[in-house]
């Protein structure tokens, strides 16, 4: 049996989805990005009047998808200590892979998690990075 978790301070899905799953003691976070809730502003990213990316900050995204992933995981009934799988995905691993690496390290200093980090050619928003994530709920 599972539940459906929509947290009302995390960006709006974009697509038919909920932010998270529990089953049992286990939550599942669908991917998150670095949106801001409310808005379609992305921090760190500079859109052309085509709507294409014109640049971006890959320290700034880390910082909003991570504090994203955050909130998701505690409107969820549980917390940062509690992840312990992180899939992380980059469009441009040759160029952001050490900031990010450098921010994630920062973030996880207390909490090491098991992480995969893969780079894909397109993420559904003009973002450059997106994080899917596993924790446990306390019982």
């Amino acid at each position: 049996m599972s539940e459906s978790i929509q947290s009302q301070k995390a960006p709006e899905p974009v697509g038919a989805y909920p932010h998270a799953k529990r089953v049992g003691h286990l939550l599942f976070l669908s991917g998150v990005g670095p949106r801001k809730r409310g808005t379609k502003e992305i921090p760190g990213v500079t859109l052309d009047n085509k709507g294409h990316i014109a640049g971006y900050d890959i320290e700034v995204q880390c910082h909003s998808v991570f504090e994203n992933v955050r909130t998701v995981v505690e409107d969820s009934g549980s917390s940062w200590d509690r992840i312990v799988d992180v899939t992380v995905f980059l469009t441009n691993m040759k160029d952001d892979f050490a900031k990010y690496n450098k921010l994630y390290a920062e973030y996880f200093k207390d909490n090491q998690p098991a992480r995969t980090t893969v780079e894909v050619t397109a993420l559904p928003t003009p973002i450059a990075i997106e994080l899917k994530v596993i924790a446990t709920i306390p019982e």
